[in-house]
């Protein structure tokens, strides 16, 4: 049961906090009050989407708050959410950026909020009905009584499973028929990059080679020239180097100072010498055949081409052709694995088949209860012979809903056959048949039922009906309902007025519980739009009723 709401800085509402007791509870007010403002509050506290326009202007953020008198839940536990003395729900919705969520002070998702939300609360909005004219919702009513919305939607997957199927086998047969060219093609990149035998720096290594061709002339003249500087002259550095160790040699017999200098010359020697080898292999190196060239150009023409077609490098062009592979022997094997997907396909389509015809045998069965159980509920809301009938058209194929094609039909009058709502029901008639449909519910979760302007298109003593059937439903659950009609604000147990007020440029909405005289005056007002003698002499009569 929904115990207490506090509203800061929502909409236009400043600071609002208002208790709600067992039973049937009614607000009323003038249009524009902010009565419907109190119901969005609510909803966003379920998990409604909001927005930082909802905030009051000059205000950080709006806060929303409710209390619960419930038991303790399940996910609550599980989180380690203590609520054995309620649950504590708050919302904040800042300006700017990310608004949170609690619950009995712990933070909470949005998800958890609203999951906690679905076993508290339910809201039936005050243009809910117009949903009836939508025949595809028809279908969501009658499962929901039945209570088989979980089994129509493991439907609903299995149908998906099955469509996903059908497009892979679909997309297979395709695949089948340019298979050829597609393997064909495949085969000739495969062997084009085969045949070509590339190897990892191949490149590199090519063009290192082609740049030494090209500046051969150049290479071989200047390793000529080094390597007779350094050995093959009659002055070459080899020779002069000798000269100068006898020298040295000499100069170190007569003089100590000068063994320092023959070492440096003796050591300096053999590196003059290795220097001279190496020259000349890599003189020998530059003996090529110029000719080469051109097979060198060939080569790396061939690599780029790859390159350019497969992918820029061995690595690349290497992955690129496993993937090709791959594809192929995929494509190789196309037809076992189409078999075995359609093998999938007709043991699924048959599963697929036979729930949509137990699903739709359930369906049939409930709606000849409900067709009864809604017969009951108009009566009781005022139609002496109205007639209400669940309309069964079977699809030729199983659709994601299954087999059956579902339509509510009613007459209000006797001796008139039932058609469908869209045709004949008018907007009290939809109201008064949507509250049968949620009187007749299974067992629903929710403790507290809010009706907002449920009664919207009704009047006189139909509208004492409704007030009569909303009390009773009253007696199970928690009921809220915002009302323009004093028929059935009389017989509520609770009397919330809201009341909007303008003080310069500043808004002010309050909430508050009417008892007595006053909650006679507000009925009288509701009756005719302003307090006379007679209105309260009419409010006297609904409230003895």
């Amino acid at each position: 049961m929904l115990n207490e709401l506090r509203i800061r800085n929502f909409t236009i509402i400043d600071a609002l906090s208002v208790g709600f007791g067992p039973g049937f509870n009614v607000l009323t007010g003038e249009t524009g009050a902010g009565k419907s403002i109190v119901v969005d509050a609510i909803g966003l506290l379920l998990g409604d989407k909001a927005s930082p326009d909802l905030v009051r202007t000059g205000a950080k953020e709006a806060i929303l708050e409710a209390f619960f008198d419930a038991p303790a839940d399940p996910l609550l536990e599980e989180l380690s959410i203590d609520c054995r003395d309620g649950i504590t729900k708050r919302r904040t919705i800042p300006a700017h950026g990310k608004g949170r969520t609690f619950i009995n002070d712990t933070a909470v998702s949005l998800q958890t909020l609203a999951e906690i939300g679905k076993g508290l609360i339910d809201i039936h909005g005050q243009n809910e009905h117009q949903g009836l004219l939508k025949k595809e919702t028809h279908l969501l009513f009658l499962d929901s009584f039945a209570a088989l919305t979980d089994e129509a939607r493991e439907l609903a997957k299995l149908y998906e499973e099955v469509s996903s199927l059908r497009a892979r086998i679909a997309e297979m047969r395709e695949k089948v028929m340019e298979r050829e060219r597609r393997m064909e093609f495949l085969r000739f990149q495969i062997n084009e990059i085969d045949s070509a035998g590339l190897k990892t720096g191949e490149r590199e290594t090519l063009e290192e080679e082609r740049a030494i061709l090209l500046n051969l002339g150049k290479l071989r003249e200047a390793s000529e020239t080094i390597y007779n500087l350094l050995h093959s002259s009659d002055n070459s550095c080899e020779a002069q180097l000798s000269v100068a160790l006898a020298r040295a040699g000499d100069m170190a017999r007569i003089d100590g100072e000068a063994r320092e200098l023959l070492e440096l010359l003796e050591a300096a020697a053999p590196l003059v010498s290795d220097a001279a080898i190496a020259i000349r292999n890599i003189k020998d190196k530059y003996d090529l055949d110029p000719s080469r060239l051109d097979k060198l150009e060939e080569r790396l023409d061939l690599i780029k081409k790859l390159e350019k077609k497969y992918g820029e490098g061995f690595a690349a062009v290497s992955a690129f052709r496993d993937k090709a592979q791959e594809e192929l022997a995929g494509l190789e094997h196309i037809g076992d694995s189409m078999e075995e997907l359609e093998e999938t396909l007709k043991a699924r389509d048959a599963e697929l088949s036979d729930v949509a015809r137990q699903l739709s045998q359930k369906r049939r069965a409930a709606a000849a209860v409900m067709q009864s159980r809604i017969a009951g509920e108009l009566l009781e809301l005022g139609f002496d012979k109205a007639t209400f009938g669940v309309d069964f058209r079977e699809r030729t194929s199983v659709s994601a809903h299954g087999l059956d094609d579902v339509e509510f039909l009613f007459s209000a009058n006797p001796g008139e056959p039932p058609r469908s709502l869209q045709k004949v029901a008018s907007g009290g008639e939809l109201s008064r048949i949507m509250l049968a449909l949620k009187c007749i519910e299974t067992a629903p979760a929710a403790k507290t039922l809010i009706f907002d302007e449920v009664d919207a298109g009704i009047g006189g003593v139909t509208a004492r009906h409704v007030g009569e059937r909303l009390r009773k439903i009253s007696a199970g659950f928690q009921v809220l309902c915002i009302t323009h009609l004093p028929q059935i604000a009389a017989m509520a147990d609770r009397h919330l007025k809201v009341e909007k007020s303008i003080s310069g440029d500043t808004v002010k909405v309050s909430l508050r519980m009417l008892t007595g005289e006053e909650r006679r005056r507000e009925i009288a007002r509701m009756l005719s739009g302003k307090i006379t003698e007679n209105s309260l002499l009419h409010a006297d009569e609904l409230l003895k009723r």
